[in-house]
C-alpha cells in the first residue's frame, strides 16, 4: 500500500498529528476570486514559471498533488479532472471550499508583500477561515519599494518644470527614503498586528550580506538616487514593478531592520524572516544558502532570525545554524508540496539530525490558491507521521517526546517565537494519555480519512461463520455524509447474522427487518489494498439500541461487565497461516497445493533465503510485514512455522476489542498480499494430512491493578477451565478444527487442564496472569470466542472459583489415569463440533453470562453449517474450506 511506513502504528501520536492546529508561521494571501483565472493553477505544486511550467505534469510532486486532490474532490486522478472540479468548487461554493482547504490552521502569519497586492485579499480577510485572527509579516522590500515609488512620482512632477532641481535633490531623496523607511519599521515594531519582518534579499543579490561596518553606505545612497534619476529620465519605470535590484540598497535595508529590531525597547524582539534556498528562476541560486548569513547572524545576536523554506537544498546548513546560534530558527515550509514525498522525508530527517526541534517551525507557504494550503497541511502531517513513527518504533524517541515534538513544530514553537495570543490551548501528554481511549474513539473521522488518502472506504463486519464481509463506499460519498454533520450509516438486512458461507439463510431466519451498520472510527486503518481504507462496524436497531446479535457489541458488553469488577485485559494473537501455490493445471483435482518441501522448518533461517526474489514466498512475506506496519498493526515477531509455506505473525498486545479488530484487519492484509503475489493464504486448521496445522493462539493477561494477584488471575482461569468444554464450540468453530485437536503435537491436546510453559496444555501459563489459550484457530469469530472466554473468566473472579486443577508440567496424554486424577484432570474436550454444541447448549450458566438469544442464534447457525458440511466428503470439505478461509 502506498502509505507511510509508520502510519497508524502509534495511535495517540497520529491523533496528535491529525488534530493539532497549525500555526502557519509563513504564508501569503489568497487571490480575490475575480483574479484567479489570471494565474496558472499548475503552480500549486511547482516554483516553475513560463514555458518551464508545462513540464511540471511529469514531476513527482505534481502527480502526488493530483492524486491527493482527486481523492478529496472525488474525481478521476487526472489534472484535467482535478482542475475542472476545482473550478466547479469556485463557482458553486467558494467559501466552503476555501474553508476546507484551510481546515486545521490556527492562524496564518501573512507576508502580504506579494507581487500582486491589488489582486490579493487583505491579511485580515483570512480570519474567517482560521481559529484565531491572522497577523502580518512585513516584507521590507515592499515597504521600501512603496517609499521609493512615492519619491519617483514626486521627482517626476518636479522634473517637468525644474529638471536641474531633481538632479541636485537626489541625495536628499535618498536621505528621506532612508528616514521614511526607518519610521515605517518603527511603526511596524509598535503595531500589534505585525508580528515579524521578512526579507527577500535572496532574490536581490543573494545572502552574502557584508557586515554593517563593511557596508558601503555612500554607494547605497548613490544607488537610491540613481533609481530616481533613471525613473525620471525614462530609462527605467520603477513605479511599475517597485522592484529593488541594487545589491547595496537591499543590504542597507536588511541591516537597518535588524538594528531597529535589536534596539527596540520591548523585551520581545519581533522575528526577522529570510527567504533561503528554494525559489523561482529569479533567485540567486549560488548565494541562496543560509551559510552565507553567518556573519550577519553573529552581528545581531538578539534578533530572532527565521530561515525559511527549509533552505532547500541546504537543509543541513539551516539545521546547523539553528543548532549553533540561539537566535536562529529553521522553517520547514514550501517543500510541502513542492518536493516529492521522498524529498520531504529527507528534509525532515536532515533538519532533525542536528537541530533541536524547539527551533523548528511549521508553515505552508500557501499562496494565491487555497489548494496550496490544503496540500501543504496534508503532506506535512503525513510526513511527520512517517518520520516520528519511525523514531518511536526504533526507540530514538519515546511517545511522550514524539508528541511534544509534533506539538512544538506545528504549534508551540511559533506561538512562543512570535508571542502570539491564540484561542487554542494544547493538552499536554499526561492529559492526552489519560483521555486516550476517549479521544481516539472521537478523533475526527474526516481528518483521519483525508490523511490516509483513500479512494474507497470498506465498512467491515465479521459474521457467525467467521466470514469477513464488507460494503465499499466511494470516499466522496463518505465525505459528503460526514461534512453534513450526520453519521455515516448503512442499512443492512437482519439476515446478515443468519447466513451461511453460501449466502443461504439458516431455517430460523427470514429476510425481514434491518439493522443500521455504524462504522467505529477508532478502528480506521489503511488497506488492505492501495487506495482502500477499512473500518469495522457495530450494528444497531433502527431506534438506535445496540443489536443483541452483533459480535462486537457482545464483546463490548462483556468488557463493560469486567470493568464493573475493576478488571481489564490485554490480548495478543499469534496468527499462523499457510501460503499455498495455485495450480493452473485444470486436470489436477483441487486448486491449491503446498509449497514443495525444501527444508522449510520452524524458525529455520534458510526458509527465508529467497527473500527479495520476485515470485518467492519471502517477497510476499516482506510486503506483508510492510503493509501490516503501514496499517499501524504492531508486529512483535515473524518466523517460519513447521509446514512448507507456513509462517507465524505475532501481533502486539491490545485491549480485547482492539486486538480482535487488529487481528481481522491483519488477516485481510495477509490474504490480499498473498493474492497479489500469486499465492493463496489459508487459515485452514489442518489443510493436508501429515502437514502441521494452523491456529490463532491468544495470549491473555489481566492488566488491571489487581491482575498480578494470584487470587484474581487463578480464579479467572479457573472460570475458563470450568466452562472449557462449552467454550470450545466458540474457539473451535468448524468441524475441520477438530482434525487439529490431537495430543502430543503442541496443539493444546484433548484434555481440560493447564500447565506452566506446557505447550501440550490447552491453557499454558507463561508468567503470573499472562496465559496462552492454544485451542483457538482462524475459523473462529474472535469477537465471539474472546467474549465467551472472558465472560467465563470474569464469572470465575466474581465467584472466586478455586483453581482445583494442579499445574500439569507433562504431556497429559502420556499420563496414567491415576496421574491425571492427582492433577484434577478428569475431562476431555468434545471430540467434534456436534458434541461441542451440545456442551454449549447444556451450559446454561455460560449462556446467561453471554446473551441467551445470541447463544441460541450461534447454535442454530452452526447446526445449519454442519448440515451443509456433513453432506460433503472429507476431501470436498477440505477443498471447500480452503477456498473460503
Amino acid at each position: 500500500m502506498a502509505t507511510s511506513r509508520a502510519s497508524g502504528q502509534h495511535d495517540l501520536l497520529n491523533f496528535v498529528l491529525d488534530t493539532t492546529p497549525i500555526i502557519d508561521n509563513h504564508a501569503h494571501p489568497l487571490l480575490k476570486s475575480q483574479f484567479m483565472s489570471e494565474h496558472p493553477l499548475l503552480s500549486i505544486a511547482t516554483e516553475a514559471t513560463g514555458d518551464a511550467i508545462r513540464d511540471t505534469g511529469s514531476s513527482l510532486a505534481h502527480i502526488r498533488a493530483v492524486k491527493q486532490l482527486a481523492r478529496i474532490l472525488g474525481c478521476e486522478q487526472t489534472w484535467d479532472a482535478v482542475a475542472s472540479n476545482i473550478e466547479q468548487q469556485r463557482v458553486a461554493s467558494p467559501r466552503a471550499w476555501t474553508q476546507r482547504c484551510l481546515e486545521g490552521i490556527e492562524t496564518i502569519l501573512v507576508d502580504d508583500g506579494l507581487g500582486v497586492p491589488e489582486q490579493a485579499e487583505a491579511y485580515s480577510w483570512h480570519d474567517s477561515f482560521t481559529t484565531s485572527k491572522c497577523k502580518r509579516i512585513v516584507r521590507i522590500e515592499s515597504v521600501a519599494g512603496d517609499i521609493i515609488a512615492r519619491h519617483c512620482i514626486a521627482a517626476t512632477t518636479t522634473y517637468v518644470s525644474h529638471p536641474d532641481e531633481v538632479v541636485r535633490s537626489l541625495e536628499k531623496h535618498a536621505d528621506d527614503i532612508i528616514l521614511e523607511f526607518e519610521a515605517e519599521v518603527k511603526r511596524s515594531l509598535a503595531d500589534p498586528e505585525v508580528v515579524g519582518f521578512k526579507s527577500v534579499i535572496c532574490y536581490r543579490g543573494g545572502l552574502d550580506i557584508v557586515s554593517r561596518g563593511e557596508l558601503p553606505f555612500a554607494v547605497a545612497k548613490r544607488d537610491l538616487g540613481r533609481i530616481i534619476r533613471a525613473h525620471v529620465e525614462g530609462e527605467h519605470d520603477f513605479v511599475a514593478k517597485k522592484r529593488l535590484q541594487e545589491r547595496w540598497v537591499n543590504q542597507l535595508l536588511v541591516h537597518m531592520t535588524a538594528r531597529l529590531i535589536s534596539e527596540s525597547n520591548s523585551s520581545f524582539k519581533k522575528p526577522f524572516q529570510f527567504h533561503t534556498g528554494l525559489g523561482d528562476t529569479d533567485i540567486h541560486l549560488a548565494t541562496a544558502s543560509p551559510s552565507f548569513m553567518q556573519t550577519f547572524i553573529r552581528e545581531y545576536p538578539t534578533v530572532p532570525i527565521v530561515l525559511l523554506h527549509a533552505s532547500y537544498p541546504w537543509t543541513r546548513e539551516a539545521g546547523y545554524l539553528a543548532a549553533m546560534y540561539s537566535n536562529v530558527y529553521a522553517d520547514i515550509g514550501e517543500v510541502f508540496p513542492f518536493l516529492s514525498r521522498h524529498g520531504q522525508e529527507s528534509v525532515i530527517k536532515q533538519i532533525l539530525e542536528l537541530c533541536p526541534w524547539s527551533k523548528i517551525l511549521g508553515s505552508t507557504d500557501g499562496h494565491l490558491f487555497p489548494e496550496t494550503y490544503l496540500l501543504a497541511t496534508i503532506q506535512l502531517r503525513s510526513v511527520l507521521k512517517t518520520i516520528l513513527g519511525e523514531l518511536v518504533h526504533t526507540g530514538q524517541l519515546d511517545e511522550n517526546q514524539a508528541v511534544t515534538l509534533a506539538q512544538d513544530i506545528l504549534f508551540t514553537n511559533s506561538k512562543r517565537l512570535y508571542n502570539l495570543s491564540v484561542k487554542t490551548t494544547l493538552p499536554n501528554y499526561a492529559q492526552l494519555k489519560d483521555s486516550a481511549p476517549v479521544i481516539l474513539r472521537q478523533a475526527p473521522p474526516l481528518d483521519r480519512l483525508r490523511s490516509m488518502e483513500g479512494k474507497i472506504l470498506r465498512v467491515c463486519w465479521h459474521d457467525y461463520t467467521s466470514t469477513t464481509r464488507c460494503r465499499l463506499v466511494p470516499i466522496k460519498q463518505v465525505y459528503k455524509a460526514l461534512e453534513s454533520g450526520k453519521p455515516l450509516t448503512i442499512s443492512i438486512t437482519k439476515a446478515c447474522f443468519g447466513l451461511l458461507q453460501t449466502d443461504t439463510l439458516i431455517p430460523q431466519v427470514n429476510g425481514t427487518g434491518a439493522y443500521l451498520m455504524v462504522p467505529d472510527w477508532s478502528t480506521l486503518k489503511p488497506g488492505p489494498v492501495d487506495g482502500h481504507v477499512s473500518v469495522f462496524a457495530t450494528f444497531q436497531e433502527l431506534d438506535g439500541r445496540a443489536a443483541v446479535l452483533c459480535p462486537r457489541t457482545l464483546l463490548r458488553k462483556t468488557l463493560a461487565k469486567a470493568a464493573s469488577q475493576d478488571l481489564t485485559f490485554l490480548i495478543g494473537f499469534e496468527v499462523e497461516f499457510l501460503l499455498l501455490e495455485r495450480i493452473s493445471d485444470q486436470t489436477t483435482e483441487g486448486r491449491f497445493r503446498t509449497k514443495r518441501h525444501d527444508g522449510h522448518a520452524w524458525s529455520r533461517a534458510s526458509a527465508l533465503a529467497d527473500w527479495g526474489r520476485e515470485g518467492s514466498l519471502g517477497s510476499a512475506a516482506d510486503e506483508m510485514l510492510t503493509c501490516l506496519a503501514d496499517a499501524g498493526i504492531e508486529i512483535e515477531q515473524f518466523h517460519p512455522e513447521s509446514a512448507p509455506g507456513q509462517f507465524e505473525v505475532v501481533l502486539g498486545t491490545l485491549p480485547p476489542l482492539e486486538a480482535c479488530d487488529a487481528l481481522l484487519h491483519a488477516r485481510q492484509i495477509l490474504e490480499s498480499v498473498a493474492a497479489r503475489h500469486g499465492f493463496k493464504m489459508t487459515l485452514h486448521p489442518k489443510p493436508f494430512a501429515g502437514v502441521p496445522g494452523s491456529a490463532t493462539h491468544a495470549h491473555m493477561s489481566v492488566s488491571s491493578r489487581n491482575g498480578g494477584d494470584p487470587d484474581v488471575y487463578e480464579s479467572f482461569y479457573a472460570g475458563i477451565l470450568e466452562h472449557f468444554c462449552a467454550l470450545i464450540a466458540f474457539t473451535y468453530a468448524n468441524p475441520t478444527s477438530y482434525e487439529r485437536m490431537v495430543d502430543s503435537c503442541w496443539a493444546g491436546g484433548r484434555w481440560v487442564t493447564w500447565g506452566t510453559q506446557n505447550k501440550e496444555a490447552p491453557l499454558r501459563k507463561c508468567e503470573d496472569s499472562h496465559w496462552e489459550l492454544k485451542t483457538l484457530d482462524g475459523l473462529a469469530n474472535p469477537y465471539l470466542a474472546i467474549a465467551a472466554v472472558l465472560a467465563a473468566g470474569i464469572e470465575g473472579v466474581r465467584t472466586r472459583t478455586p483453581l482445583k486443577w494442579k499445574d500439569c508440567i507433562e504431556d497429559p496424554a502420556k499420563l496414567t489415569k491415576a496421574e491425571r486424577g492427582v492433577l484434577g484432570i478428569d475431562k476431555m474436550f468434545p471430540k467434534d463440533l456436534h458434541e461441542a454444541l451440545q456442551a454449549l447448549s447444556a451450559d446454561r450458566e455460560l449462556a446467561s453470562l453471554l446473551e441467551p438469544a445470541f447463544v441460541q442464534r450461534y447454535i442454530d447457525s452452526k447446526n445449519a453449517e454442519l448440515e451443509m458440511l456433513d453432506a460433503m466428503s472429507s476431501d470436498e470439505r477440505r477443498r471447500w474450506i480452503l477456498e473460503r478461509y
